[in-house]
This record gives structure tokens, C-alpha cells and sequence, in this order.
């Protein structure tokens, strides 16, 4: 699993990793729902806000409070360069 919490790599390298796969279901399922793409999304932010929880050695958890989001909001993930398969979503529909 390659968001697995004990997983010991950097945020850097496991997006470098994540990427290219969230590029390929989003071109794969592209005429989902978009609320699929909202959920998908979300779930691969708590995932990785689970591993840098680990990280900082902090008591063990899923990454769903809200301080854990405060400390690291959608916009840290974007910055951290996380392809978003919602917003890919958005403008692959302004483009038809």
C-alpha cells in the first residue's frame, strides 16, 4: 500500500509516487461523478496527513480531527505539488 501510516519516506517522495497513479484512474474513470473525484481526493489528503502524524510521532491516528487538518489544510498538499483529481475534473469539463 503506498499510503500505508508507517511508511518511513518523505511527503515529497511518496507524492513523486502517488501521482503518476492518481493521473491514471482520473484518465481511466474521468466521466465519473465529480463527487467521486471530491472523495477520492479526500481520502488521499487524510491518508497522508495520517503518515505525517506518524511522523511527528504524535499519537497514532487517521488524520480525520480538525487540528490535523488546520496543520495541514488542501492548500499545504497542493503546494507539496498533489495532483487533485477534482480539479483536473474542472478543468477537463471547461475544456468541451
Amino acid at each position: 500500500m503506498r499510503t500505508k501510516r508507517t511508511r518511513g519516506d518523505s511527503l515529497a517522495k511518496i507524492i513523486v509516487e502517488l501521482n503518476p497513479m492518481l493521473r491514471g484512474w482520473f484518465n481511466y474513470f474521468k466521466q465519473a461523478h465529480p463527487n467521486t473525484f471530491k472523495w477520492m481526493d479526500s481520502f488521499v489528503r487524510r491518508r497522508l496527513r495520517a503518515i505525517l502524524r506518524r511522523q511527528e510521532k504524535r499519537k497514532p491516528g487517521r488524520g480525520v480531527c480538525r487540528e490535523d487538518h488546520q496543520r495541514w489544510p488542501n492548500k499545504f498538499f497542493a503546494a507539496q505539488g498533489l495532483f487533485t483529481m477534482h480539479t483536473a475534473w474542472k478543468l477537463a469539463s471547461q475544456s468541451r
